[in-house]
């Protein structure tokens, strides 16, 4: 069982509120590192209450992660700031924020009286580009220095490793170079705890401080302790002021203040941090040899390498090892430095990024004698055993890394360094036979990872996407010959997509490349996508850069209503946002040629006043041809794309705040080709595949659909709109609770060890990954356990992959860094197959230790958008699982059709699997702390829970759960659901997706699949035409039956099949009406809805500027017109059939006699050496996909196959050709 925490430090479930982190005055919370920031400066104004000072705080800057929530947090907590006198008003962009907290310093000359606090402390905070863009204000400020009472916090969110970035970035040297001390935490309770020292020592020096933070820290959560007289603050006694002291003060020469800052300001600092002893050994002993010095997470991931390695702070006393833990890594304090150096042979500086602490360290210790100086590497092994020379000495210094600079570190890096160095000095034998055990571990990890991915192709990445229903699927598509740059914003996105988008800018230069392009270009025209964020932030900057070139560029202004990219926030940084009027204004007083607005509600713009003249506003299906007039326009254009963002639209629809319309899209999978042009116009992830026995079709998922309906655009006639009504629910399709099955035995909980329980969450970002992490994290503060969960956000959350890492303790210091290492995962929640076999979840596993609760179907990736053939790798996925771990060891289910048929909703399958995972005792938290934790959460409370207790329902007994539904076989990979159903193609590999030879089809398998198809064409016509179908079939068998096969039979009933069942008006009709699909639309839906159909008949239907048809809605009379066209089938073909005289249908019926003719050539020459061709050939025209001008693309492409086959066949026949694999398949 669980170690069970003292009870001082479990705390009354009933007492604790998710409020806690802000409004506890003392005592224990679990918050995250962006929240702790929120607390800061409410502690600040406590500790100056108590102090006898009534000061006052204020914060800006700009969002960006991994601080991209920052801003949301602190409007959240709006009530607590303002009780603090703390004031919040987020910046237009990092530079004139960073402006606005200079000018809380400038209180400190203002006219005596003006001032109505003692003080205001100020606090920026900014992504790592806005540092860069900020550095001229630093400086200024920085320069002209603090007040005594406020002091200012520059906070930097880094991306180490360009997680949700343009490019990695590190702020250390940007501070640095504005003369900025840095702080770098290394944990959640670190951020408040040094973050009121920054305050203490801007205050003391004059100087702003800078705190670094990184995703792994700030994007962590964790128990803290809240208490304002916890640090206690140490003024130097060795420093002497200079008359004036070193404070803001006007007038102020730049000259006075740079020797302000140069002679006295930096010592202050380094007094400062040495009083406070800020910088300290961890470990040390009187025999030390070696040397660790490390900050911020590189610190914590050296602890967790030291741990790995068998090395507590007794061995590492033992064998010499002196740890120094920097918190200020500029400037270097020497004097703590000298402590740390004295008496040792070496120095190991463990930092990620370029080297700051190493080389400040070796400048230190220059003038050391060299009988008393250690040997300090970092970034490089040393060269040669003399250590002659170093980094600077050797033309490529790279061939001898330590510990790269590029990317982050891992304690497995840090781990196999440490060794190697210790191993070089000499350790014990038992000793080294740790470090030996460790290393061969990490070998063996490597090895069976690299077997995994040598044995087969990499599994299929999740790349992030346009959520389903984004604008951005729609706005930023070219005109065919155009080109277009991105910019910053999830429209970034494109760079990957097939939009003809390339090359990107910092945020605000959207664009301006052009201007040193176009006059070498033969190219005379640009498109460049503008997120209406950034256009706020700066992009008005770049537009008004170009129309003063005078290039020809058309700027599309993204305006999505929300800066989606960072959370939702509302564009403006205002209460009343910023509009489409105003940026049309604002656009029209710039100059530019034209602007032209589209959007998805032209109608809202009936009644408005107050758009400027000259601008029209049109649908968003005019996009194209607004497009293709503008590229014809000289100088700068501007299209503003009015349309809501998809997220944010969920988001106001569950509070209420936005209409949802009672409308929904639903594929008639009858009459689906499978042509995936629907996917074409959408670019939407809520189109998915959909195997039947005729194919592979298409079906939208409803619990991911946002109601954009851009995939009814597709030129197919399968889509109609359910007007009216709602979806079904769980309760009203069933009334099966978990309950009824009886109460469960509760699980042995499993033990935690010295080492922390590690558990990671894989899956899709954007479905609850984060929010399970957080639910962990809660139920273990709840039991007074140590606690840490590290969340990934960003980019990732756009459908990409997305981990949480939870680490369980018996204490918080237990816990050494915010990630599960290399083989250390204890429990891995896979709520996402492929997500769960990728590297990056893989490397966590290890056989033996390593438990698996794994959902094993998969929502189809990005990949199906633009590849029709796509094949889903849950198969793979699975093996590659249970490879790593073994098969006790994973505990699999398609917890995807269990959350829908149970729940309704696919949102419900992470509660489940964390349900499956605790009865099966590999979670150490107490079933009640988790429910209570969900109550916390006040998010769906009730069905969280629910779907919680059917996972353990289905760990218990899952025969049972399935004896429950209506549908079976969840405990199989790639089980039915609702609206799911897995048939894998015939001639794919079911791991791979990749063309495989033919598998054998038997006489049983043959008859079925004849016998059924006959049973169609003769609904589709009459039995003559079934038994035409059927003749052939039967020659085809009996021709190949002198060779043992019945696969080119199989294939040409396939084939046939698809030619004869042509889609045209009489069968659309007839599947519309279809008994089997109308009880699927009423198995689905409730209340009083009608069907809308969409449609472009070919008599009447309107046609774009290409001259292709354009779909249009018609109501639920159009089944009267269903019913008589499908009576009137038996005029199909013939010559008062008015619709068989379009070149398409004569295309159709030519296209059977053609297939025919050519089976007879194929048969009168068939042989074991050139059947595989003929099996091609008779596979052709199941690649015949589509209706009207997307059929006959798809068809130009299988002639030209067709030909080529068929040529090849006649040459040599009697060869055993080998022919490539068709690229369209």
């Amino acid at each position: 069982m669980t170690a069970t925490p003292p009870e001082s430090a479990r705390l009354a479930p009933e007492t604790v509120t998710l409020d806690d982190k802000y409004a506890l005055t003392q005592g224990r919370a679990f918050m995250s590192g962006v929240q702790a920031l929120v607390r800061l400066p409410m502690l600040q104004r406590v500790r100056d209450q108590q102090q006898g000072h009534n000061t006052a705080g204020f914060i800006s800057g700009y969002r960006g992660s991994p601080l991209g929530g920052y801003d949301q947090a602190l409007w959240k907590a709006a009530p607590h700031l303002a009780a603090h006198h703390v004031v919040f008003q987020p910046g237009v962009n990092e530079e004139l924020a960073a402006t606005a907290v200079w000018g809380t310093q400038q209180l400190g000359f203002a006219p005596p009286g003006t001032n109505r606090y003692d003080g205001v402390f100020g606090l920026w905070y900014g992504k790592g580009p806005g540092v860069d863009r900020c550095s001229d204000v630093f400086k200024h400020a920085n320069m002209a220095g603090t007040s005594a009472l406020g002091g200012v916090i520059a906070v930097a969110g880094d991306d180490h490793v360009s997680k949700s970035s343009t490019a990695a970035h590190q702020s250390d040297h940007i501070f640095k170079a504005c003369g900025t001390p840095v702080f770098f935490p290394t944990s959640v309770q670190e951020i408040l705890d040094l973050g009121l020292h920054a305050f203490a020592l801007s205050r003391f020096a004059g100087v702003w401080s800078g705190l670094k933070t990184i995703q792994e820290i700030v994007e962590s959560s964790a128990t803290v302790h809240i208490d304002p007289a916890r640090v206690q603050i140490k003024l130097p006694t060795d420093f002497q002021m200079p008359p004036g002291g070193l404070h803001i003060r006007w007038p102020d020469h730049a000259l006075e203040q740079e020797a302000r800052l140069f002679d006295y300001k930096w010592y202050a600092a380094l007094a400062y941090i040495r009083a406070n002893r800020l910088n300290t050994n961890v470990i040390e002993g009187p025999h030390d040899r070696l040397g660790l010095i490390a900050s911020g997470k590189a610190y914590n991931d050296t602890r967790q390498a030291l741990m790995d390695l068998g090395l507590d702070d007794a061995t590492c006393r033992q064998v010499g090892i002196r740890l120094h833990k920097v918190v200020v890594v500029w400037p270097l304090e020497a004097q703590l430095t000298r402590e740390f150096a004295q008496g040792l042979q070496e120095i190991l500086v463990i930092e990620e990024k370029r080297q700051i602490i190493e080389y400040q360290l070796k400048e230190e210790l220059y003038n050391w004698r060299a009988d008393v100086r250690p040997n300090v590497l970092g970034k490089f092994d040393e060269v040669g055993d003399d250590h002659s020379g170093g980094e600077w000495s050797q033309s490529n210094p790279s061939a001898h890394t330590l510990l790269r600079a590029n990317a982050d570190l891992s304690p497995a890096l840090i781990a196999r360094a440490i060794a190697q160095r210790l191993k070089k000095l000499g350790v014990p034998d038992d000793i080294a036979a740790r470090l030996d055990a460790h290393l061969a571990l990490l070998a063996a990890q490597d090895r069976a990872l690299q077997v995994i991915e040598l044995g087969h192709a990499p599994a299929q990445a999740r790349q992030p996407w346009f959520c389903s229903g984004c604008p951005h699927n729609t706005s930023t598509r070219v005109p065919e010959g155009s080109r277009a740059m991105a910019g910053i914003g999830c429209h970034f996105m494109t760079i990957w997509m097939d939009r003809a988008t390339v090359g990107f800018t910092q945020m605000g230069g959207e664009g301006v490349p052009w201007v040193g392009q176009q006059p070498f270009s033969h190219d005379q025209h640009m498109f460049a996508n503008l997120g209406d964020g950034t256009y706020f932030h700066s992009g008005i900057l770049a537009i008004r850069q170009s129309i003063a070139a005078g290039v020809n560029l058309t700027y599309k202004i993204l305006y999505n209503d929300a800066v989606a990219m960072t959370g939702g926030q509302q564009v403006g940084e205002r209460a009343e946002g910023h509009s489409v009027l105003q940026i049309a204004h604002s656009m029209q007083a710039e100059g530019v040629a034209r602007i032209t607005i589209v959007t998805d509600e032209p109608e809202k713009y009936d009644q408005v006043d107050a758009l400027p003249e000259g601008i029209d506003v049109l649908h968003r299906d005019m996009l194209d041809a607004v497009q293709r007039e503008f590229r014809e326009i000289k100088g700068t254009t501007v299209i503003i794309y009015d349309q809501t963002c998809a997220t944010e639209k969920r988001r106001r629809r569950k509070r209420g705040t936005l209409v949802d319309p009672a409308r929904r899209v639903v594929i008639n999978e009858l009459v689906c080709e499978g042509c995936g042009d629907c996917g074409v116009q959408s670019n939407c992830l809520s189109v998915e595949p959909l195997e039947t026995e005729f194919g592979r079709k298409r079906q939208i998922n409803q619990s991911t659909c946002n109601k954009d309906f851009s995939c009814v655009q597709g030129f197919c006639p399968s889509f109609v709109t359910v007007e009216g009504g709602r979806l079904k629910t769980a309760s009203a399709r069933r009334s099966a609770q978990p309950a009824d099955s009886g109460a469960l035995p509760e699980p042995e909980l499993p033990p935690i060890s010295a080492s922390a329980w590690g558990i990671v969450v894989a899956g899709v970002g954007g479905t609850g990954v984060i929010t399970i992490g957080q639910l962990l994290g809660v139920a273990a503060h709840l039991e007074g356990k140590g606690i840490v969960t590290q969340d990934a956000g960003g980019l990732a959350q756009k459908g990409g992959a997305t981990w949480s890492h939870v680490l369980i303790g018996t204490a918080q210091d237990a816990i050494c860094t915010t990630r599960v290492g290399m083989a250390m995962a204890d429990l891995v929640l896979g709520c996402d197959p492929i997500v769960t076999a990728s590297h990056e979840t893989l490397l966590r596993m290890r056989a033996g230790r390593t438990h698996v609760a794994l959902n094993a179907h998969s929502t189809p990736t990005a990949a199906f958008v633009t590849n029709a053939d796509w094949q889903n790798p849950s198969a793979r996925c699975v093996a590659d699982i249970t490879q790593a771990v073994g098969a006790q060891a994973v505990g699999q289910f398609n917890a995807e059709a269990l959350a829908l048929q149970l729940m309704g909703d696919s949102l419900y399958i992470n509660p489940m699997l964390l349900g499956y995972a605790w009865q099966r005792g590999w979670i150490p938290l107490q079933r009640a702390s988790l429910r209570r934790a969900m109550e916390l959460n006040a998010v769906a409370v009730e069905k969280n829970q629910t779907a919680f207790e059917w996972g353990r329902q289905a760990a218990h007994d899952m025969a049972r759960v399935q004896a429950l539904l209506p549908f079976t076989d969840v405990g199989a990979v790639g089980g039915a659901g609702e609206q799911v159903i897995h048939f894998m193609p015939r001639h794919r590999d079911a791991n791979t997706g990749a063309a495989v030879a033919a598998q054998p089809v038997t006489d049983a398998d043959l008859a079925r699949v004849v016998a059924r198809r006959v049973e169609f064409l003769t609904a589709y016509q009459d039995t003559a035409y079934a038994a035409r179908y059927q003749a052939w079939i039967e020659r085809v068998r009996l021709a190949e039956a002198p060779l043992g096969s019945n696969t080119l039979a199989d294939a040409v009933a396939h084939g046939l099949f698809k030619l004869m069942a042509y889609k045209d008006e009489y069968e659309v009709a007839r599947l519309h009406l279809d008994a089997t699909f109308l009880s699927k639309i009423d198995s689905m839906f409730e209340g009083d809805y009608t069907l809308n159909y969409h449609l472009a008949p070919p008599l009447w239907a309107p046609k774009n500027e290409r001259g292709e048809p354009i779909k249009q809605p018609y109501g639920p009379a159009m089944q009267i017109g269903f019913k008589l066209l499908a009576k009137l089938k038996g005029l199909r073909g013939g010559a008062l059939d008015l619709f068989g005289y379009s070149a398409e249908r004569r295309t159709e019926r030519a296209l059977i006699d053609e297939y025919c003719t050519t089976l007879d050539e194929v048969l009168a020459q068939l042989t074991s050496n050139n059947h595989a061709i003929a099996l091609e050939l008779a596979r052709l025209p199941e690649q015949i996909r589509g209706f009207g001008h997307v059929k006959a693309r798809h068809l130009v492409a299988v002639r030209s196959r067709w030909a080529t086959l068929l040529s090849s066949y006649r040459t040599d026949s009697r060869a055993n050709v080998k022919i490539q694999p068709n690229p369209q398949k």
